[in-house]
């Protein structure tokens, strides 16, 4: 007696089997459950798991799992992740390169000069003055003798500037005081659009 098996809707077939070799390939797993059978006599395909003559056994295989397909629009996050990381060092050397080429390239006028280039009294004609002095030890900005706090100090000295028609910063501060203190009022005087910083340095120690 032959029979006949295909995988399920497959159009070919494997022929000449017989019954006791499709139990087999059922157990050896050649077969699924759900493969199709067609017997001696028989005009249709029944899956095996439906087939009174081999449902016994398939109801004994367990089912084969599911697949998982990959997909395929997942972010591979690790170049990603390097290319911020190579950014980030290059902004910290950047920006430790700037603050000290603002510190180099700040302009002084050192009061303990003999001969000063420039007079004080003469550069305030046509700049703001600026002090920053260590107070409990603290440095505090202040623009003409006024205190500003660091958050005010760029709209502060852009509306000094408009209003006392000066183009320029007066900057006298401690030599103790620490460069990010100095630092913000040329980034500020910076963003305000000022001509020049000239640093004026206190004759303390």
């Amino acid at each position: 007696m032959s029979w006949k098996v295909r995988h399920q809707g497959s159009p070919q077939a494997v022929e000449g089997l017989s019954a006791q070799e499709i139990l087999e390939g059922l157990a050896d797993e050649v077969w699924e459950p759900i493969d199709e059978v067609q017997g001696p006599g028989e005009t249709e395909w029944t899956a095996l798991e439906n087939h009174p003559l081999f449902a016994e056994v398939a109801a004994e295989i367990e089912p084969p799992p599911p697949r998982h397909e990959e997909d395929e629009a997942r972010l591979d996050m690790n170049p990603l992740i390097d290319v911020v990381l190579v950014l980030l060092v290059f902004f910290i050397l950047t920006t430790t390169y700037a603050a000290m080429q603002a510190r180099l390239d700040s302009p002084r006028l050192e009061i303990n000069d003999p001969k000063p280039a420039v007079a004080v009294d003469k550069v305030l004609e046509q700049a703001i003055l600026v002090t920053i002095r260590m107070e409990d030890g603290k440095a505090v900005t202040r623009i003409e003798n006024e205190v500003i706090s660091p958050e005010n100090l760029k709209a502060e000295i852009a509306y000094r500037s408009r209003a006392a028609k000066k183009t320029n910063i007066l900057l006298d501060a401690d030599r103790n005081v620490p460069f990010g203190a100095v630092a913000a009022v040329q980034d500020a005087a910076a963003g305000a659009h000022m001509g020049k910083v000239i640093r004026v340095l206190s004759k303390e120690p």
